[in-house]
């Protein structure tokens, strides 16, 4: 380390002056050890906020996912050794039963095949008499039928005119792909596989011909884009209605496209419009560009007014800018910055930062049932008095915080966008942050990983518009395997003026 003051030469003779250059060269290196440990504490948190864009799940608390990977090996051995265990103490008296917890009653909807087992002699083995009927024993199992095949046959009888040679038959119904091989059915399986579960379209390759059925990847990427041809107009119908909503949820995130001709892939967005958790219109909107540049939530956002929340990202200023739009802030990203400080260094202040807001979150857990305006006079008599305590804690606390640290930028971060952490005090339509909208992106995030990159530009587009019904359909409690089956049946034949009508909001099942 090299010292911050240098050493007289010569040195000082006197004791005095030597302790005080001795106090000098103290100071220095304390200074400077300081300086490095604030520098360590500012990359810690740089690290860990990185980890958790390329690597990491966005939640502050441990991933679910894992947690239930962890719990289904955990109960797979604890039944394995419960069956060895039985069989072991089979035939000893006074082994204790396993008590097992209350079954739930299996679906009235699903099908039952009945298997009837009766005695073979009705005649008790004890006396001789006939028995009788008292009752039944029922006992239900589960079980399934993987997807399987079969073949529509579309039979017309043709018929002739002996007196002008004329042949006619019956049309065929109109189908998605014109002289097609697939039915609606096959397609809608194909499109909820890949958007939906996000299977890529090899390895549903892969799964079809383990039932004998060969549909290369090809044949059903090409399938894929008749269907985006199909669908187009129908997610243009559900743009407008969510632009005309008074208050949306925005959010982006990446999609690696590949680069034609280089092997490489760049990186693409796909930007994701909601509407308000409790809006009577749930739908969402997907919009695929490629960059995260202001012009493309401008220009997607060109006629909404209203209340737009955000997570602070600057690539929205340019719809902020406009007097019709009203920013609302995000806590959740408040507290996920003070999070990362208090993962990083253990800080005091960012777990105190933390308790204060999770009294926030405690009030809004409250206020989560309620209508609009309950809601908005709950925040402003119990939320409002912490807002300002809050506010006071952190300007305080920034005082006495070196610029550059960690908690310094949570605190700045926090203070900077507090008018938009306000706004939700007088609209209870407002959310406390834009977790939301960040949950129609958890697909999209699982999609990235198994699909690793879109295939292009037109992909991404492609992706956007898939994903925009599928998640629709899940905020509507829509089957999306029942919907896109039934759309895909109905679309070839269906009038212009009667496409609002399979929206997923208005759609409904023909019986």
């Amino acid at each position: 380390m090299q010292a911050l003051v240098s050493l007289p030469d010569p040195l000082p003779e006197h004791y005095d002056d030597l302790r005080q250059v001795a106090l000098s060269l103290r100071a220095a290196y304390e200074a400077e050890l300081k300086a490095k440990d604030l520098q360590i504490e500012v990359l810690k948190y740089q690290l860990i906020r990185l980890k958790r864009v390329h690597f990491g799940a966005a939640a502050e608390r441990f991933d679910p996912n894992q947690l239930g990977l962890f719990e289904e090996d955990l109960e797979a051995d604890l039944a394995a050794a419960e069956i060895r265990q039985a069989a072991a103490d089979l035939g000893q008296p006074g082994t204790p039963a396993r008590r097992r917890p209350k079954r739930q009653p299996l679906p009235a909807h699903l099908p039952r095949i009945e298997h009837r087992h009766d005695l073979a002699d009705c005649t008790c083995g004890v006396c001789g008499q006939a028995l009788t009927v008292i009752g039944e024993d029922i006992a239900e199992q589960l079980d399934v039928i993987p997807a399987r095949f079969f073949v529509h046959r579309h039979i017309r009888p043709q018929y002739a005119c002996r007196t002008c040679d004329t042949v006619t038959a019956a049309p065929l119904p109109a189908q998605p792909i014109d002289k097609g091989l697939p039915a609606p059915g096959l397609l809608a399986q194909v499109l909820v596989a890949k958007y939906a579960d996000h299977v890529p379209l090899y390895r549903q390759a892969v799964i079809y011909a383990r039932q004998g059925v060969f549909i290369p990847r090809s044949t059903q990427a090409g399938w894929v884009g008749a269907c985006e041809v199909l669908l187009e107009p129908l997610v243009e119908r559900l743009r407008d209605p969510i632009l005309g909503e008074s208050y949306l949820q925005a959010d982006e995130t990446r999609l690696p496209v590949l680069a034609p001709g280089t092997g490489k892939t760049r990186t693409g967005y796909l930007w994701v419009y909601r509407t308000g958790p409790w809006s009577p219109l749930q739908a969402v909107v997907f919009d695929y560009a490629q960059s995260r540049g202001q012009t493309w939530p401008k220009d997607f956002l060109e006629d909404f007014k209203g209340t737009l929340q955000i997570d602070g990202y600057a690539g929205y200023n340019g719809v902020l800018a406009r007097e019709a739009i009203v920013e609302a802030g995000c806590w959740a990203y408040c507290r996920r910055a003070f999070f990362d400080v208090f993962k990083a260094t253990r800080s005091p202040l960012a777990a105190e930062a933390l308790r204060r807001i999770g009294r926030l979150y405690r009030i809004e857990a409250e206020a989560r049932d309620l209508d609009p305006a309950a809601r908005a006079q709950l925040r402003q008599e119990r939320a409002a008095p912490l807002l300002a305590d809050l506010k006071t804690w952190l300007e305080d606390v920034l005082l006495k915080l070196p610029p550059a640290s960690g908690l310094a930028q949570a605190v700045g971060y926090t203070l900077g966008r507090w008018p938009a952490l306000l706004v939700d005090l007088q609209d209870g339509r407002i959310h406390i942050d834009t977790n939301p909208v960040e949950r129609r992106l958890r697909g999209v995030a699982v999609g990235r990983r198994n699909d690793l990159f879109a295939g292009s530009p037109s992909g991404g587009r492609r992706a956007a518009l898939l994903y925009s019904l599928i998640e629709t359909c899940k905020l509507n409690g829509v089957e999306p395997y029942a919907y896109l089956k039934d759309v895909l049946t109905r679309l070839p034949s269906l009038p212009a003026r009667d496409l609002d009508d399979l929206l997923p909001w208005r759609w409904r099942p023909r019986l």
